[in-house]
């Protein structure tokens, strides 16, 4: 692995990661009942929204950790 593209990887991590933190805590904060008014189906909206976007994420990282060579091959199986 390189240094460089490994250093560039966990300088924007952080940056990124903590940014996400502090946009969900603030979502978090609408639900306050006394400053906003809202119903069940918004608040599964926001969290179906959050859940696919986060899923999708998931699999970029899964898809992109799949090509590390170790695939085999055999037409004996």
């Amino acid at each position: 692995m390189r240094t460089e593209y490994r250093q560039k990887f966990v300088k924007l991590a952080n940056r990124r990661v903590s940014s996400a933190l502090k946009q969900i805590q603030l979502i978090g904060n609408l639900a306050n009942r006394s400053s906003y008014d809202y119903t069940e189906e918004d608040v599964s909206k926001i969290f179906k929204a959050l859940n696919s976007e986060l899923n999708a994420c998931n699999k970029r990282f899964d898809t992109a950790s799949q090509g590390n060579g170790n695939v085999q091959f055999s037409l004996d199986d």
